[in-house]
């Protein structure tokens, strides 16, 4: 027999209008503090455990949020097409989307979302450098700084959409995006991936300024997560923009083929013989 206290939970998630989507992936340490502070600033909190192995959906469910498991880890991508799915079921007005490892700061989300209920924009990013050059007032580390710069130029160039902060996962999305935005990447270039839909899609996007907290270790090495973010952004460069993808390197190497050319011929007419190796 359900509770007072059970039914009472479950009428408010079926009224949601504003839902906060936590993709989380062995956070034990991080994702209490993190659904309890989201909590004061949305009507229902979705965090999808991507298979971990630890007690984090046991924890986050303590700390009041909806669970929704994945039997093994599918990555960030597939963690944020199932939140959505599982927001729209609660006919979610807007969502906001946070990590779930602490970095981000659930008191900013009210700046996030004000975009989105002004009706200004369809995705807002949480930009760690929108409102500073060189990211030191945000708290991110110089290395990550150079590593942001360089995803962010290149998603812009290929995209088509331009934003100071692609690598942010703390954003929101309108009833719009909301509805349309479904994800092919698996891993974390799906920041980088939600730019290309934008501008497929036609969705206004929005950048405010947000803080970040680097305090903790991170999972992974830098180096090895920077591979997997630039693996995903060129496989996005080749789904969306195939002539880019395969026209630039064809061009160079079409352009080195004709110098080399150039230089067998010219071997040829100094020395009357046919030069086999570089031919």
């Amino acid at each position: 027999m359900i509770g007072e206290e059970e039914m009472g939970m479950q009428a408010s998630e079926q009224r949601a209008r504003l839902v906060a989507i936590i993709p989380a992936y062995n956070e034990e340490r991080h994702i209490g503090s993190v659904v309890l502070r989201a909590r004061a600033h949305v009507d229902a909190v979705v965090v999808v455990d991507d298979g971990s192995t630890d007690a984090t959906a046991r924890i986050a469910e303590a700390g009041g949020a909806v669970v929704v498991r994945h039997e093994r880890n599918q990555g960030k991508g597939a963690a944020l097409n199932t939140g959505l799915q599982e927001a729209r079921e609660m006919d979610a007005s807007s969502v906001v989307l946070l990590d779930a490892d602490g970095q981000h700061f659930p008191g900013e989300m009210p700046a996030v979302l004000a975009p989105i209920l002004n009706g200004e924009a369809d995705i807002v990013v949480g930009s760690r450098y929108v409102s500073t050059e060189n990211g030191v007032e945000s708290g991110v580390p110089l290395h990550r700084v150079m590593g942001h710069r360089a995803f962010t130029a290149l998603t812009n160039l290929t995209s088509g959409v331009q934003v100071s902060d692609s690598q942010s996962g703390f954003r929101a999305l309108s009833g719009r995006a909301l509805r349309t935005l479904n994800f092919s990447s698996e891993g974390f270039s799906v920041e980088s991936e939600m730019q290309f839909l934008a501008g497929e899609l036609g969705l206004r996007v929005v950048e405010v300024p947000i803080t970040a907290d680097y305090a903790g270790k991170s999972k992974r090495p830098v180096l090895q997560h920077g591979m997997m973010v630039l693996n995903g952004v060129l496989r996005l460069v080749g789904q969306y923009r195939p002539l880019l993808f395969f026209g630039v390197p064809g061009a160079i190497i079409l352009l080195v083929g004709l110098g080399w050319g150039v230089w067998v011929v010219e071997l040829y007419r100094r020395y009357s013989g046919l030069a086999v190796g570089y031919a």
